[in-house]
């Protein structure tokens, strides 16, 4: 449920990266020392893997298992929900009782509860992408997620323990930002201290571009 209003994703997607980038020696990163201009260097390895989640590591429901809970077909979901609810719960404009509130332009209620039941069954992991993590992780490579989605991304750490292979760094209900917003880009590389360069995204969608 990353995007409630875009399309349904195309049954296979593709990454796409610069082979340089993943040099059989892991590169170090050149810093300066704050009280000594001399440099120095340390051992962080490049780059930088930054993960989507949803449809990119952890199966989205919002496709199927949402819109039959709801009983609706998908096109009939996103015809009657709010256009903006879940952008702005994203965002952590608004909070789950106020996503309640107005998840359907009509303010029809429903079972909130329910509905975190309903996705929390639905999260898996995609296939072989935990094999995948896990050879990352074997390999010493620093990942985080960066991805549109609220606070419910507790949920899914919950039940699939992502964080044993990448740190929950970049969420948008955290920034108050969403991809392709360039700000949420740059704070990203702010934060980590590194060159856009030295990063990797990868994700399901060129949306996210």
């Amino acid at each position: 449920m990353a995007q409630l209003v875009r399309a349904p994703p195309p049954p296979a997607t593709s990454l796409c990266f610069h082979p340089k980038l993943f040099s059989p020696v892991p590169r170090t990163r050149m810093a300066i020392n704050p009280t000594n201009t001399s440099p120095s260097f340390n051992s962080r390895k490049l780059p930088i893997l930054l993960f989507d989640i949803m449809d990119t590591i952890v199966r989205d429901p919002f496709y199927h298992d949402v819109p039959a809970f709801f009983g609706m077909s998908l096109k009939e979901l996103i015809e009657c929900k709010h256009p903006t609810a879940w952008l702005e719960f994203e965002n952590g404009v608004i909070d789950e009782e106020e996503l309640e509130g107005k998840f359907f332009k009509d303010r029809r209620p429903f079972d909130l509860q329910g509905l975190k039941n309903c996705m929390r069954r639905g999260y898996s992991y995609i296939d072989g992408v935990e094999q995948l993590l896990q050879d990352l992780k074997q390999n010493n490579y620093e990942m985080h997620a960066f991805t549109n989605y609220p606070i419910w991304y507790r949920i899914i750490e919950d039940k699939l323990n992502i964080s044993k292979y990448l740190s929950w760094t970049f969420c948008s209900c955290m920034y108050g930002k969403r991809k392709p917003d360039p700000d949420f880009y740059l704070a990203v590389v702010e934060h980590l201290k590194v060159d856009p360069a030295s990063c990797i995204f990868v994700d399901d969608s060129l949306f996210a571009y």
